[in-house]
């Protein structure tokens, strides 16, 4: 009997690069572990892009104006291995291992918006995050230059972090989640052990990184719920009311949530009412985080209201002799 060289699964990988490589542009890859190991052999960052391929305008102006020129794919391969996630509409094109390749990477890289371009170490930790850029691709290159350079910053603070104790330990590597500049749903999914070594360091919060923690989390639950209700206005509003009422829900959390409240009256065509929401925001905390956007909003609806032109009353008819 002769020996089977490969397993079922390796032959899947294989015929995933195969395939997989085929549909992405040429110099990029679509097979992420492949990728992570040739970062690795060849002491390089990753790129990765996530983009919409038949549906996303900006993934595709993106792609034309800085990833297909040759200035581009001659020079960025000097320092990263090229990582290509696509969520296209037609699927008929990518192969099945593919598909669920990328699926599975949106668990661990939630990213918010499309493109989303992620800058990762070998390893496959984001240090950066980017998208559209004007001014074609040498420009674009020496954005991703300066990006890099979020790299040295998050590795400097943990290797500060490393050498101290307790709630300056803590401060080191809140230091390095912030020079990364990614958003907190991002850094939660990837650096989740960092978070645990934040609070095992700071056990009283001095840092206030555990109460900002518990607010995200708090305010993740309520943007699930309230999605779980659109279309059912009395359902939305019975969401949001049950979410001031809980006293977590204070500051800057508290006015995000009636913003979303005045959104969620807007959009069902209740422009005045969602005005008054924001006017009551605004009053209950003049000098609060998110004041300036709450009273922005104010001036959007109001001029969406009066640039509607309104119904004409009709004229009096004129009476008649007698009346």
């Amino acid at each position: 009997m002769r020996m089977t060289l490969f397993k079922s699964g390796a032959v899947a990988t294989i015929l995933m690069l195969a395939a997989g490589t085929a549909c992405a542009s040429e110099g990029w890859t679509t097979d992420f572990e492949a990728a992570k190991r040739q970062a690795a052999a060849e002491h390089k960052d990753l790129l990765i892009d996530f983009t919409g391929s038949d549906w996303c305008a900006w993934c595709i102006k993106l792609d034309k104006e800085v990833f297909q020129k040759e200035p581009f794919a001659a020079k960025a391969a000097e320092k990263f291995v090229l990582v290509e996630l696509d969520y296209p509409t037609d699927k008929s094109k990518q192969p099945d291992p593919v598909q669920v390749q990328n699926q599975s990477l949106l668990q661990t890289y939630p990213v918010s918006a499309y493109p989303t371009i992620l800058l990762c170490d070998e390893e496959g930790m984001p240090y950066a995050a980017t998208g559209y850029q004007e001014g074609g691709p040498e420009k674009y290159l020496e954005h991703l230059s300066t990006l890099q350079g979020q790299k040295a910053a998050r590795n400097e603070a943990f290797a500060k972090a490393a050498k101290a104790e307790g709630v300056d330990k803590a401060r080191q590597l809140i230091a390095a989640l912030e020079a990364m500049e990614l958003d907190d749903k991002m850094v939660e999914s990837v650096y989740r052990s960092v978070g645990r070594q934040i609070k095992e360091a700071d056990p009283k919060d001095e840092t206030g990184f555990a109460a900002k923690e518990a607010v995200e989390a708090r305010l993740q639950r309520f943007l699930r719920e309230l999605g779980e209700k659109r279309g059912n206005l009395e359902a939305a509003l019975k969401v949001i009311s049950e979410t001031l009422a809980d006293p977590v829900v204070k500051g800057e959390l508290r006015q995000q949530v009636h913003g979303y409240e005045a959104a969620t009256l807007a959009y069902a065509g209740k422009k005045p009412d969602a005005i008054k929401v924001l006017e009551n925001a605004v009053k209950e905390d003049p000098e609060g985080q998110r004041t300036k956007e709450l009273q922005d909003f104010i001036g959007i609806l109001q001029k969406e209201m009066d640039a509607k032109p309104k119904e004409e009353t009709p004229a009096p008819a004129d009476k008649k002799e007698g009346e």
